[in-house]
């Protein structure tokens, strides 16, 4: 059997570096202009942290919003530490890139969806699923694996 390119696993790591990269710029020169992000991540993921009442309360994934309020941004090589303010109460979460579901920023109209491990490879979405998804990122142009698997 000849081994193949695994064009999935190259982009997902291309595109992870991407967000590393923009987090870590963002870490040492802050948020520019009018940009921010909305990133979802998997809460149950292994190495993620988050405070367990947010874990209670957001069980499969959680959106989190990087923008006016912030600290103690630190990207490394497997994710990113940051606390954030929910309602009066500043938790410090950390999320590695690999738990990392969508990174929106919609000033630029930018995002990037990952397609889960688990997903069929074999069956599109169907129709329904491609119009809650374009409903859902109709300010952002998501980019997103299966366009480029082969049928």
């Amino acid at each position: 059997m000849s081994r193949g390119i695994d064009y999935g696993n190259l982009m997902h790591t291309a595109m992870r570096g991407l967000i590393k990269t923009v987090l870590s710029d963002v870490e040492h020169k802050g948020l520019p202009g009018a940009h921010h992000f909305f990133i979802t991540f998997d809460t149950r993921h292994p190495d993620a942290g988050l405070a367990d009442w947010l874990s209670d309360r957001y069980p499969g994934e959680m959106t989190i919003v990087v923008q006016h309020w912030y600290e103690n941004l630190h990207v490394d090589d497997d994710g990113f530490s940051i606390t954030l303010n929910f309602g009066d109460t500043p938790e410090p979460l950390y999320i590695p890139y690999d738990a990392i579901k969508t990174f929106v920023d919609p000033s630029v109209e930018f995002g990037l969806r990952f397609e889960s491990p688990d997903a069929d490879d074999s069956d599109e979405m169907d129709e329904d699923e491609q119009d809650d998804d374009e409903e859902r990122h109709s300010d952002a142009e998501v980019v997103s694996l299966d366009s480029f698997r082969k049928h």
